[in-house]
């Protein structure tokens, strides 16, 4: 784990019962404000994380580099400014592309799902499964059981572990006996990479 910390002092008034004697104290807190990790995944699987929390700029950069190929998904969303009445997190859809890159064939676009609410579209969904009388159809299985939760932040755990001690952190060595969550089914490697460019896409990469 790499990480730059901000370090703000400021000072709090803690009041006094007098007007005229007040304490003060000195308060310094320590922002991860730029951190990268690194997490390698029992089946081989590695991943490189990035993070800048200072700009103010939503979203994200998610890159998958396979046995067949490579997957490319920006996801830009409305940044949050009190009192300006937008929905924080909301997706921005001309900022928000899938592109999938085969080896040694051309490039081509994926459509996406554009949907409103919070966190790119995730807010609803999430209180219709938690508050819904039905609860919607998941095929996905991105409805977070008590498992997935847990290896979830596990991660940032060990991720802040390992900044403090300065060593790689395994996940295991948290905790014992969790049980892993369940997966949607995944296609099989030697499964071949649909060919099919997004209809009426302009965007041709090389």
């Amino acid at each position: 784990i790499i990480n730059h910390g901000l370090h703000v002092i400021f000072d709090v008034d803690l009041g006094a019962k007098h007007a005229a004697v007040a304490e003060v104290a000195i308060v310094l807190l320590i922002f991860e404000d730029n951190m990268q990790a690194v997490v390698n995944y029992r089946n081989g699987a590695s991943l490189s994380y990035s993070l800048h929390a200072f700009m103010p700029w939503e979203g994200y950069l998610v890159t998958f580099n396979g046995s067949q190929g490579r997957l490319e998904h920006t996801c830009m969303e409305t940044s949050y400014i009190s009192g300006d009445g937008s929905i924080p997190g909301e997706l921005i859809p001309q900022g928000t592309k899938i592109s999938v890159h085969p080896h040694f064939q051309p490039a081509y676009d994926v459509e996406v799902d554009e949907t409103g609410g919070g966190h790119g579209g995730a807010d609803p969904v999430l209180m219709a499964d938690i508050f819904a009388p039905e609860r919607p159809a998941d095929p996905y299985l991105r409805a977070a059981d008590q498992r997935s939760g847990a290896y979830s932040i596990l991660t940032g755990i060990a991720a802040n572990r390992s900044i403090e001690s300065g060593r790689p952190i395994r996940v295991d060595s948290l905790v014992q006996g969790l049980e892993l969550p369940d997966y949607p089914p995944m296609p099989s490697p030697d499964e071949p990479i649909d060919p099919r460019p997004l209809k009426n896409s302009t965007a041709q990469h090389v």
